[in-house]
Order: structure tokens, then sequence, then C-alpha cells
């Protein structure tokens, strides 16, 4: 789906010294936006911003000040990953 966004020109020139890149800088508010609000997940963020890997959107989202939680149980699952891929 194609959205067009009309913004005044003082405005545009405005959010333009922001981002030299307008309609992205506009995406990528828009996609954060929504990723904070739990409207899409971080598989959608990766697929609306055309980010080649995980890694790429991290940092990303680091840049935008968003940190993953990442707690005990999630280092668990992990090792316990890592420990059935190595055979252990």
């Amino acid at each position: 789906m194609e959205v067009t966004v009309e913004i005044p020109e003082d405005i545009a020139q405005q959010l333009h010294t922001k981002w030299d890149n307008l309609p992205r800088g506009v995406l990528e508010s828009l996609a954060l936006e929504a990723y904070r609000s739990d409207t899409i997940t971080m598989p959608q963020l990766r697929r609306l911003l055309g980010f080649e890997s995980r890694n790429e959107l991290d940092g990303f989202l680091k840049q935008a000040g968003i940190y993953l939680d990442y707690n005990l149980d999630d280092l668990k699952q992990d090792l316990e990953t890592i420990r059935r891929v190595r055979g252990e």
C-alpha cells in the first residue's frame, strides 16, 4: 500500500534539516511508534524498514534509544539452545 502524507512546506523544510531523506525519516518514525506501541512485531518492523539482518535492526533500535528486554529467562533459554546445538 502506498500512503501519501501532505506536510506544509515550512514544516517539511524544518524536518529536512533533521532528515536528509524526509520520506525515510517519516517511515522510520512511524515504524518506531508502531513498534513501541506493540502494534507491530520486531519481524514486521525489520521487514517494514527493509533491514537484511537482525543486527542491522538492533543497531537501528539502539540509535533510537530502544533497548530490548533481556532477562534471566532469556539467558537460560539461550544457554539451553547452545547446549542442544553442541550436543551436550
